[in-house]
């Protein structure tokens, strides 16, 4: 399950899903204050679920949603604080690769773990979100709000709220609706979801041979 778990993470990233995804949530928050660290957030939770390690999360939102940040005139320890904490949920949101290794050492069940981690990951995003608009609200000097002439139409933001996240987010009801659902373990859930993946990377027609 690891490596095919981490193929699965490689290809998301590597055709770009997860920049049109920050975007989009980046264009359908911009109402909400730090609407930035709430889409890097956001986009953090989805990615972790498609990835399962903590370093490729931070890695990759520290050189996506930082600069974009940093440049729209965030604080930077604000920024840096947004996607240290959101690149870690990755450890904890199933498919892990920790809960996976903790499962084959301890002797349990990687379905029950993963269930059992889920609503915790899910809740600690939603406080770190909560945390995030609630010091920008207090601190508007933290994140300023993005100007109105940056903003698309409403029907702009729909399309790529849709065209972005639901693919992904089949992606990943493919894997741990199976998962939970005691359809298939999680290697051949893993499986599943690296040729989920490739048909996506296909679907955006960003992928490259030379990315490999």
């Amino acid at each position: 399950a690891v490596p095919l778990f981490l193929f699965m993470g490689y290809l998301v990233e590597r055709a770009g899903i997860v920049a049109k995804l920050f975007f989009a949530i980046r264009l359908a928050a911009h109402r909400l204050p730090a609407s930035m660290a709430v889409a890097a957030l956001i986009t953090c939770t989805l990615f972790s679920t498609a990835t399962g390690i903590i370093g490729a999360v931070v890695t990759l939102m520290g050189l996506l949603a930082w600069p974009a940040m940093v440049k729209a005139g965030y604080d930077k320890k604000f920024a840096s604080g947004i996607i240290c904490a959101g690149g870690c949920l990755g450890i904890l949101i199933p498919p892990s690769i920790m809960l996976i290794v903790y499962s084959v050492i301890a002797q349990l069940s990687p379905l029950r773990l993963f269930a059992a981690a889920i609503f915790p990951g899910l809740m600690l995003a939603g406080l770190y979100i909560a945390y995030a608009v609630t010091r920008a609200w207090l601190n508007p000097s933290l994140a300023p709000r993005p100007p109105a002439e940056d903003i698309p139409p409403r029907s702009e933001i729909l399309k790529e709220v849709l065209v972005s996240f639901v693919p992904l987010f089949g992606l990943i009801m493919l894997v741990l609706g199976t998962i939970l659902a005691g359809i298939a373990t999680p290697a051949e859930a893993a499986a599943a979801g690296a040729f989920g993946a490739i048909l996506l990377s296909w679907f955006y027609k960003t992928l490259k041979w030379q990315n490999f």
